[in-house]
């Protein structure tokens, strides 16, 4: 008797233990992951891929959050500091170092080592996504290349051909500016300027084509005159907008897309929304050399896995499955950006030519130095100080002397 009455007790021991095993197993986790679309459009997409992942992993919830992409940082660097990361986030290079420096994310060295999906990833945005101390933090989700968006029906107007050296840009730009007086009752410009948060990516082929953003290029004489030039193309030659010094990325799409700008830099994020608009009146080309010297932004976008989340093993599966194959391609649907997945590269849903200025701007394309310093240039650093030179606050030569405290204090 006294044999299985302690039977029957190591029995509902064994099963109250499982059964609380199960449980803990079964307990729903809830996954934040914060990402930044434009349009609803892009965010049914987002919203279909969510559905899917949950519908494939029973027990795990995604909780996307869109962040307005002008907040972003702001929020997530203000999240990391409060204690309150998401789980999951977007995330760009030039952001790491600091986000490293703060201690904030859990390496993913050992799941993508054991990720089925890790072979079909191009093996070299593993090594550029790698931080400086040779561990890997971010899992590629998507990439692209700046390049010149030019209106290929006002240029064939002007009889102009697509710019290929700074020069042409300059003298393209002048003869596409155009009084309201001549232009139907409304002011022509020749660029886009973009002098609010993301115009380093404009200003680089001019400036970074010179030198390279640190603390001792910034001051050569070559880098403070190519930075001069491109400050007088809104102060001098007013072949920009009056409102460029404030412009960020919705003002010279629209500006673009309607006809007051001629020319303006981006990717080929927003190359399907322009062929919507514009059909076959809008082209594109790598950005011009200056001096014979090439240099554009390789824009890339990640994921991001959070020290503070308490769901690291579902945060991960989320991560690995954006950047799988047909899922990858579906992302990129969305962004219009070019897929990290070498199965799903020829399934890219862009016109040939703007395929084509990506691939052309490849060998010359860079991301932004990866140090800590990098994420305040880009987010104040780099505004703040262009927009004081436009408005004829401070110099050329002193704005650099402020890029180059900052990335060299002295």
């Amino acid at each position: 008797m006294r044999f299985n009455k302690t039977r029957r007790l190591l029995l509902t021991s064994i099963t109250l233990a499982l059964g609380g095993g199960l449980a803990h197993a079964q307990t729903p986790q809830n996954v934040v992951f914060w990402y930044h679309f434009d349009n609803p459009e892009q965010t049914k997409i987002m919203d279909g891929l969510v559905n899917d992942f949950q519908t494939k992993n029973k027990g795990i919830t995604i909780n996307a959050q869109n962040v307005p992409w002008n907040s972003y940082y702001d929020k997530l660097f203000t999240s990391v500091v409060g204690g309150k990361s998401p789980d999951v986030a977007m995330v760009k290079l030039a952001q790491q170092p600091q986000l490293v420096e703060m201690d904030a994310l859990e390496p993913i060295d050992r799941q993508i080592n054991s990720w089925s999906g890790k072979a079909d990833v191009a093996p070299n945005l593993f090594e550029i996504n790698k931080a400086a101390n040779g561990k890997q933090y971010y899992l590629p989700l998507q990439y692209v290349v700046v390049y010149l968006y030019y209106r290929a029906d006002l240029f064939a107007k002007a009889k102009l051909s697509a710019p290929e050296t700074c020069e042409q840009f300059l003298d393209a730009a002048k003869k596409l500016t155009l009084p309201a007086s001549a232009n139907g009752g409304v002011p022509q410009y020749g660029f886009g300027m973009r002098g609010g948060k993301g115009g380093q990516d404009n200003w680089g082929p001019f400036v970074l084509s010179q030198g390279n953003l640190n603390g001792t290029d910034m001051v050569k004489p070559k880098v403070v005159a190519a930075n001069n030039w491109y400050i007088d193309l809104f102060r001098t030659h007013k072949v920009s907008p009056p409102s460029a010094p404030n412009d960020g990325f919705n003002e010279i799409i629209s500006a673009f897309k309607s006809g007051q700008t001629a020319m303006m830099f981006h990717h080929l994020g927003s190359a399907n929304s322009l062929v919507a608009t514009l059909g076959d009146k809008v082209s594109a080309v790598p950005v011009p050399a200056c001096g014979g010297q090439r240099w554009t932004y390789f824009g890339d976008e990640s994921t991001a896995l959070f020290k503070t989340s308490k769901v690291k093993d579902a945060a991960w599966k989320w991560m690995a499955f954006l950047s799988e194959g047909g899922n990858n391609a579906k992302f990129v649907q969305a962004t219009g950006q070019m897929t990290i997945t070498k199965s799903a590269a020829g399934k890219v849903q862009a016109p040939a030519r703007f395929i084509t200025a990506t691939a052309n701007s490849l060998p010359f394309a860079k991301p932004l130095p990866a140090v800590p310093e990098t994420a305040d240039f880009v987010s104040t650093v780099w505004p703040t100080n262009m927009q004081r030179a436009m408005a004829g606050e401070i110099t050329s030569a002193q704005m650099m002397d402020n890029v180059a405290k900052h990335f060299s204090p002295r």
